[in-house]
């Protein structure tokens, strides 16, 4: 989210409603764009989120949570694609896009057997949440919250869960895992 930020701070007219996430990498409006160091601010910091969120995903698996820890794996996957495919490839920026918002909503539903009540309900919720948000901007309906916004809503419950999760599970002993 920091990285976001900065990259958001440092674009020149950048618009949270009218600019999706990734023109952070390469806004490829009639015309492909690159601002500088928005552009390899947001790269890096998607990839990184990636990398460590594969690590995680991995020890989440490791520890007997396999589903979650295969959806979440496939959405960390997306997530660092998205770092090395800007908007510039095209599909392929697609792709990856959809495995990290889609998998990652799957992770989130999929992790109320790990979580316990109230964060169990409240991940299934926030997957949905992704996963109905992807689909309208997907379907280009943006409930007057222009692209950007309605990808945040895609987004942001996403990031949500994870801090969620992450932080649940690190409050756990080890007599917690099944």
């Amino acid at each position: 989210m920091i990285g976001m930020i900065l990259a958001e701070a440092l674009f020149p007219g950048y618009s949270v409603s009218a600019n999706a996430i990734s023109d952070l990498g390469a806004d490829c409006g009639s015309v492909c764009v690159i601002n500088q160091p928005s552009a390899a601010i947001f790269d890096g910091t998607v990839f990184f989120l990636g990398l460590l969120a594969a690590v995680a995903s991995y020890i989440v698996y490791s520890t007997g949570y396999k589903t979650t820890g295969i959806l979440a794996l496939v959405g960390s996957f997306g997530a660092m694609g998205v770092g090395v495919f800007p908007e510039t490839t095209g599909s392929m920026h697609v792709l990856m896009s959809f495995l990290a918002f889609f998998f990652t909503g799957l992770a989130a539903i999929s992790s109320f057997r790990v979580l316990s009540k109230p964060a169990s309900l409240f991940g299934i919720v926030l997957g949905i949440i992704t996963i109905v948000a992807l689909a309208l901007y997907g379907s280009g309906t943006y409930l007057g919250l222009g692209p950007g916004g309605m990808e945040r809503m895609v987004a942001y419950p996403a990031v949500i869960w994870v801090l969620m999760f992450g932080s649940s599970l690190m409050t756990r002993t080890t007599s917690a895992a099944p």
